[in-house]
This record gives C-alpha cells, structure tokens and sequence, in this order.
C-alpha cells in the first residue's frame, strides 16, 4: 500500500493513455466514436465517460478524481467548475421538495446564499445551529431531515464541528451526512475516519494550490457520484481540461505545500497570540482555541488558515484599525479566495457586506476587526515582521 506523497503523484494514470510521464490536457469538446453503435451507446449514458462529451468527462477529469477518491478514502469522486457547482450539485442529489437540513451558523457565504435563498424557493428547509453544540444538532432533526451539511473549521472564524459525533447522528437516523473539507484539506483531516459520507472541497484552494484556476469537488460512494454526475450534466458545471490539468499539477506538491503552510501558520499565530494590538487569536493549532482538544482528535494538523481581531473599543475604531492594517501590509495581499502558495489576507466583514445582515454575521462570529489570513510559503520572519510593522500604532 502506497503513502499519501506517493498517490498525489501516481493514482489514476490508468487515464493517461499516451506515453508522457505529465498528463496530456485533452483539449476536445468531442470524441470520435467507434463503428460499434453498443458501444456509443455506453459511451453516451456511463457516468463520467471520458471519451465521449467534455460535459460529460474527459480522462485528465478523471485522473484528478481518482486522486481525490484515494485521498478521501471514498469510492469515487467528481470535479466540477467550480467550489460551489460541487455544493450545490452534492446537495441537490440528496434533497428534494418537502425536505429538511440541518447545518450550522457559520458557512462560507456562497452556501449560506444557496442555503438561505435558492433552497428557499425550491421547498427545502434549513435548520441552522451552533456548530460547537452536538446537541444542538441532535435536537434539530425532524422527520424530514435528508441531510446533516457541516464546514471544519468553519469559514472565516475557525470553529471546529465534531465530525465523529456528526458521523454516528447520521447513521442512528438514517441521515446523510456531508463536509466542506476546504480548509482543512485532505492533508489534514479525513472526514471519512469519522463516518461522514460526503466529502466537499472547492478544489480552486489548497488542492490547486497556485490561484490559477477554479474548480470543485465531491467525494463519496459510486452510486452517489453517479447521481450528482446527472445532477451536474444537466446544471453544466464541468471542469475544463485545462483547469483539470492544473489541478493535477498542483495536487503533486499538495503534500509538500501544506506541511510548510501548517508551520508557518502555527508560528504566526503564537506571534498575534501575545501582541498587544491583537484581541483575539483564532487559529485551531493553539492551545488557546476553545476547540483545541476536539481538533487534535481530528485533525493531523493545524491548516493555514487563521483569524485575528484587532483593538478597538468601538466598532468603529475597529474597522478603522483593520483598514490600517490591511493599507500597510507589504507581503500578504489583500484578496479573496484562500489556500495557495501566497499569503492572503481579506476583512470579512466587508466582503461578505451584501451577503450576510448585521445579525447574520453576529450569529456566524463575524466582527467589525476580524482579519482573515491564509497563510502562503513565504519565509515565517518575513510574515512576522509584515504584520509587526502593520500592526504598529493601532489607536483604542
């Protein structure tokens, strides 16, 4: 049996049918079909069929899924265009009119939109909980509960949700239970050694790893995927075989990249830890973390993503501490998405304003000084000492 380092290179090359030792990028919309009309007909109607329709597979698709199967221990998987075409089509192949989901107050704010909006209108209702609350979550599930949808750690304060306990409530009702393991990342946590029968990632963060393409996936029993494979053939979010092929290309180092991302995140966060212009350090490698014992259970390491919360006895001092902030760091950049090799910071407040009212982000820990920071592979002194400057001279 390989080790993980060994299938980020190796699973799936059944696919690459050509002697190069870099996967192909098979940039066809269609495929030539064989004389034999049996087997156009296979073709047309097997799931991820990767020589026929680039809506329906191609084989550099299917070498990046059977990596992603590999590393979250699940019978398959597919990829899709994007984060949220995986939410939604994942989602949309376990519920219907007249069902019911239960999740958890903090979400990224793409899934709480579909969540709070899209299903709305299509008859679905939504229960949401304190994440940290097992029982809220046992207390929430109705006749009608489909699916149990969770996010660890949560996006963008960094609560922990016990999958373990998650995993047994989905099986003593009959539930389907399903994650977002973007920031964790597979490296770091397997939902799947906890029960949970669904795996999520928007595979545009530390799978690709480089913020150079967008795209999305679903792990989990083959049944299952085939059924989100009709969802998403009808719903059109197939991944390109070029952002496929740089999918490949950054799972390769995914290993290798989050190691270094681990370390330099825990150092940073031991560094705003005991600053003094610092109120709040989120970040689930601390001891400090409220969460700190459930995330050693499982979670092999801390992930790059972390939050901070500045000074300020106002909210409006706050805000304008964060501005400063953000107008004096040099290294990390001031932008959206998270999980490559650069370091990203962004004020979540502000991006998710038209998302989320003001006791929306209340209720999901969302406050006015609250930095978010993905941490990259920069040099750790060179991170410390960009905030040391940014941080200097924050007004109460």
């Amino acid at each position: 049996m390989s080790h993980l380092e060994t299938d980020l290179i190796h699973l799936g090359r059944e696919f690459n049918e050509s002697k190069a030792v870099v996967t192909p990028i098979y940039q066809t919309s269609t495929y030539l079909a064989d004389a034999d009309l049996s087997a156009y007909i296979v073709a047309a109607t097997e799931a991820k069929h990767p020589h026929f329709y680039q809506r329906h597979g191609n084989p550099t698709n299917s070498q990046a899924a059977a990596i992603l199967a590999g590393l979250e221990k699940t019978e398959d998987a597919l990829v899709l265009a994007t984060g949220m075409a995986a939410i939604s089509s994942a989602i949309l192949a376990v519920v219907k009119a007249g069902n019911h989901i239960v999740t958890q107050q903090s979400l990224y704010s793409g899934t709480m939109l579909f969540f709070k909006e899209f299903l709305a209108d299509y008859e679905v209702s939504v229960t949401f909980v304190d994440q940290k609350d097992n029982e809220a979550f046992a207390n929430a599930i109705q006749d009608n509960t489909k699916l149990i949808y969770v996010e660890t750690p949560s996006n963008p304060n960094l609560d922990i949700t016990d999958l373990a306990f998650i995993g047994a409530l989905g099986k003593k009702h009959g539930i389907t239970t399903m994650v977002d393991n973007t920031f964790a990342s597979p490296i770091n946590q397997t939902p799947r050694d906890f029960g949970i029968d669904i795996v999520l990632h928007s595979a545009t963060k530390y799978l690709g790893g480089h913020s150079d393409l967008t795209a999305g996936a679903v792990c989990g029993s083959k049944d299952y995927i085939k059924s989100v494979w009709r969802r998403a053939l009808v719903l059109g979010g197939a991944l390109s075989p070029f952002d496929s092929w740089l999918l490949l290309r950054g799972m390769k180092t995914l290993a290798m990249r989050v190691k270094q991302i681990n370390s330099n995140a825990l150092q940073l966060a031991n560094f705003f830890s005991t600053h003094p212009a610092v109120k709040y350090t989120g970040y689930v490698g601390l001891s400090s973390h409220p969460q700190f014992e459930l995330a050693n259970r499982q979670m092999r390491g801390g992930t790059g993503m972390l939050c901070i919360e500045v000074i300020g006895d106002s909210e409006e001092q706050a805000y304008k501490n964060a501005q400063q902030v953000l107008s004096k760091l040099q290294v990390f950049a001031n932008a959206a998405s998270l999980g490559g090799v650069e370091s990203l910071v962004v004020h979540p407040a502000s991006m998710w304003g038209s998302h989320h009212d003001k006791t929306q982000k209340s209720s999901a820990g969302i406050t006015m000084g609250m930095l978010r920071i993905s941490v990259g592979i920069e040099h750790i002194e060179d991170l410390v000492a960009d905030f040391e400057q940014a941080l200097t001279g924050l007004s109460r």
